[in-house]
């Protein structure tokens, strides 16, 4: 069901335990050969074939494409909300949410910057309504849902996401290869250990000049898809946790 196709009385007759989806992603730059909206389209493709399994059981709400994507300001094009400003608003969405009576929410996030803020919001949003415990609030990055696309295909070489990299151009390829650019012949930037086990404060142009980090010249469109079948199964497996909860335990 979607949020924005529904007319209120529609949405006021909706079991309330309807787990309801907030998809997350960016607006930003993803190198030389891909869009700026990279993030957004390929959650928003994920979020079509998790939509199209689940159909009734989960409202979907529209995906919100601004995103905490700071550290690409160097770079031109980029659109970002501030750290604090962006949880702030991933906390306002939910208050709305929660208002209206629901009680499952799931923030499917596309984009790595948003995933700090992310977690901060939903531990936020938990310690704000402490006296209630039939609240769940749940933020997943869907590329770390379980999945392990080089199971299936063990032509990847990657083994977890860059940016503008193996995973996502072979997404792109798959979804509209007329979005990108020559990528065949760039030069792969290594993800790098800075500092490991610390974590290291960084923006991009501290990692990458060009701005990808990966092995986009890797990139084939039979990827993207194998990339796509994976994430949306552990996406729809998630949500059928989230489905099923009772409503009390801790575990789901």
């Amino acid at each position: 069901m979607k949020l924005a196709d529904m007319p209120w009385p529609a949405v006021q007759a909706l079991d309330r335990n309807t787990p309801v989806v907030i998809p997350v992603a960016a607006l930003e730059q993803h190198g030389h050969h891909l869009p700026l909206f990279t993030d957004s389209l390929l959650l928003g493709e994920i979020v079509r074939r998790v939509e199209s399994v689940l159909s009734n059981r989960i409202l979907l709400v529209p995906l919100t494409w601004l995103g905490n994507s700071d550290h690409h300001m160097d770079f031109p094009g980029t659109l970002s909300a501030p750290p604090r400003t962006y949880l702030d608003s991933l906390c306002g969405l939910a208050d709305n949410l929660v208002s209206h009576g629901f009680r499952r929410l799931v923030f499917l996030n596309g984009h790595g910057g948003n995933d700090v803020p992310g977690r901060q919001a939903v531990f936020e949003l938990r310690q704000k309504y402490r006296q209630r415990s039939d609240l769940l609030f749940l933020f997943a990055t869907y590329w770390h849902l379980g999945g392990s696309p080089w199971e299936t295909d063990p032509t990847l070489v990657q083994r977890q996401m860059g940016h503008a990299c193996e995973w996502e151009t072979s997404m792109i390829l798959r979804l509209s290869p007329t979005l990108v650019g020559e990528h065949r012949s760039l030069a792969p930037v290594e993800p790098g250990t800075p500092f490991e086990p610390a974590v290291r404060g960084w923006i991009t142009k501290d990692r990458s000049v060009p701005g990808h980090i990966g092995k986009p010249h890797l990139a084939t469109a039979a990827k993207g898809e194998v990339l796509f079948e994976t994430f949306a199964k552990s996406s729809v497996a998630l949500l059928d946790r989230v489905c099923i909860w009772d409503g009390r335990s801790w575990n789901g």
